[in-house]
């Protein structure tokens, strides 16, 4: 007997050794059971600023998921062309936000291959502004028939954007119903913040003495118009353009001619031409972002525009 539980003890050591580390690598290999999260809907958005603006509404709802079609770092969507995969992330969405007024030319061969995908337009209601104007709005039956003539950059102005949260949690909320109440007291919230800021802003811009700007993309104007900013020139309309040197002499010597002291590019394009006009006209460069790249962030609509808020109190004072 003494012989057998000898080696019994010593059998049951040597499995032992043999079956812990086998269990040991089998969970720090990530092998172990685990639960699979299931996507019960998926939402599509067309490039970043609706992609921060849905990632604020459906941010920690269990099941939805919210995927950005044209990238972090695409910027306007200036003659995009859908690729292979934005068709195959379209045929797998439940929803598809897109900022309309425009924006997106491509919907129209989207609404052709996929009749039945719901699409939500954010800027829905908004009254537009014309393309190349600063200021002046498009109005009734107009402003439908040449939507494609609207200047789309809804969102830079905080009270647009707001607008553009309502619209989408309405939207989701329809669609999802599973999930409604949660898109409600979300986009509920984000309201609350960018209500906020907005209120900041103006206590912090309504004052300031000098309002007239020149700015390098058709950006601004609906961000100029909340803030009460008078845009004196758009050097670039398109942002991928560069001007000529007549359009550049032309503003240098407007800029001259009005005492305008601050000139804004985008962190997003070249400052090139921006510098050359700073440099030969005697004001100060500075960069205001339109939010149209950035970090894979929820807050970073906010964290952009409390930063263009530092960026004018210093321009404009």
């Amino acid at each position: 007997m003494d012989i057998q539980n000898f080696f019994r003890q010593r059998l049951n050591r040597l499995l032992a050794l043999l079956v812990l580390p086998a269990l040991l690598l089998l969970s720090l290999s990530g092998c172990a059971p685990r639960r699979e999260e299931t996507v019960d809907f998926r939402i599509l958005t067309s490039f970043y600023p609706m992609y921060i603006l849905t990632l604020n509404i459906a941010q920690g709802i269990e099941g939805v998921e919210v995927v950005n079609m044209a990238g972090q770092q695409t910027g306007c969507l200036h003659d995009y062309q859908l690729q292979n995969r934005d068709m195959k992330n379209l045929e797998t969405a439940d929803a598809f936000i897109v900022n309309g007024a425009g924006m997106e030319s491509f919907l129209d061969k989207v609404l052709q291959q996929l009749p039945d995908l719901p699409i939500v337009t954010a800027s829905e209601g908004i009254e537009l502004i014309a393309a190349g104007e600063e200021h002046g709005h498009q109005h009734g039956d107009e402003e439908h028939e040449h939507e494609e003539e609207a200047n789309p950059h809804v969102w830079v102005s905080i009270t647009n954007c707001i607008q553009q949260v309502e619209t989408v949690t309405e939207a989701l909320m329809e669609l999802d119903p599973a999930h409604s109440s949660q898109y409600r007291e979300n986009g509920t919230a984000y309201i609350a913040k960018l209500s906020s800021l907005r209120s900041e802003m103006h206590r912090e811009l309504d004052e300031l003495p000098n309002r007239e700007i020149v700015t390098f993309h058709e950006a601004f104007p609906y961000f100029a118009e909340e803030f009460d900013l008078h845009i004196v020139e758009v050097v670039n309309r398109e942002p991928d353009s560069q001007p000529s040197a007549r359009e550049l002499a032309d503003t240098i010597r407007l800029i001259r001619d009005t005492g305008v002291t601050a000139v804004f590019a985008e962190p997003q394009y070249s400052e090139s031409a921006a510098r050359i006009i700073s440099d030969e006209s005697g004001a100060t460069l500075y960069f205001l972002d339109p939010v149209v790249t950035g970090e894979d962030d929820a807050d970073s609509y906010l964290n952009a525009m409390k930063h263009n808020l530092e960026v004018l109190k210093t321009a404009l004072a």
